[in-house]
């Protein structure tokens, strides 16, 4: 069996050979369909559990429209692929439950072995925070009242825009604001920075331009409105350090919050950005114990829920 989380920006796939995770922006007329065809016709896994967050993609008028075409899309490669819904049981054809379930999923088996724990995951445009203490309080959320609550930051390792997470830095002295464009993202912040390399600048660039150290400091220089040679190496890496302090902050705002809920005694963390989010929380990071499928935890975890309810019967 395959694991499938399909994202709006990446897809990923668990199978028995580990994890694989392609860029896959489905508003830009991204073939799924083909993607998961090649896969099925390199591997024998005949069935799939899915789960999804891109029908929040804006190619698509609505969350049911979107669920419906990730779900057609799916089928056309695996016929019998059943989806997990957000409450807590799988389908076999398009639903509302279906709209972001992925995290629920993941939940859903995490809370086997770290039942007291807040499980962090930092992808490349969201980071989910999740007390798993109550798994039936989970059941039914939407992103929306995620959103609310402080489940979901809306912020991510790669994709999120420097002037979305920080109106203004500070540069020699002054408060500087920002341009409110999309010049430079989290990916050109952290590479800078050398938390990434340039392997791991996976998505697109703001300026469709080079994926390297230069490339990035020049469009950190941007937001502030300049060339490189105005605020030179130095204050283009202090956006992106000031970048990085912001989004850490959100984030263990949102930890500290979820803690209240009560009985946690640890933090767990996943994603691509799990080895940032380890040293900075602290947390212990489920890579030492999962390996590389952390980075699609909601695929394998997806794929485990579903050879764990073999024999339930969809909805």
């Amino acid at each position: 069996m395959i694991g499938i989380d399909v994202g709006g920006a990446n897809l990923k796939l668990v199978g028995g050979d580990g994890a694989i995770v392609h860029y896959c922006p489905l508003w830009e007329d991204a073939s799924l369909e083909d993607l998961l065809g090649v896969y099925r016709g390199q591997h024998n896994d005949t069935a799939a559990a899915v789960v999804m967050s891109g029908e929040l993609a804006d190619c698509f008028r609505t969350k049911m429209e979107g669920i419906t075409w990730i779900v057609d899309s799916v089928r056309k490669a695996f016929p019998d692929a059943l989806f997990y819904g957000t409450d807590g049981r799988f389908h076999d054809r398009a639903v509302p439950q279906l709209a972001a379930a992925n995290w629920l999923a993941a939940a859903d088996w995490l809370r086997g072995e770290h039942s007291d724990a807040v499980w962090v995951d930092m992808g490349s445009t969201t980071t989910d925070i999740i007390p798993l203490g109550n798994f039936d309080g989970l059941l039914g959320l939407t992103d929306f009242q995620r959103l609310q609550r402080g489940y979901l930051v809306y912020t991510g390792l790669l994709r999120t825009p420097i002037a979305m997470q920080l109106a203004s830095v500070t540069l020699r002295g002054k408060p500087t604001p920002l341009a409110a464009e999309h010049f430079a993202i989290a990916a050109d912040a952290y590479l800078v920075l050398g938390e990434i390399s340039t392997v791991d600048y996976t998505c697109d660039t703001p300026d469709r331009g080079e994926k390297t150290v230069e490339g990035s400091l020049r469009r950190l220089s941007r937001v502030v409105c300049a060339d490189l040679d105005e605020v030179r190496a130095e204050g283009a890496k202090e956006v992106a350090r000031q970048f990085r302090d912001a989004q850490l902050h959100a984030i263990r705002r949102a930890v500290a919050a979820a803690k209240k809920t009560g009985g946690v005694r640890e933090v767990i963390v996943s994603g691509i950005g799990s080895p940032l989010l380890a040293r900075e929380l602290p947390a212990t990071d489920l890579r030492e114990s999962l390996g590389p499928v952390a980075d699609a935890l909601p695929a394998h975890a997806v794929r485990e829920v579903a050879l764990r309810t073999v024999g339930s019967s969809p909805r």
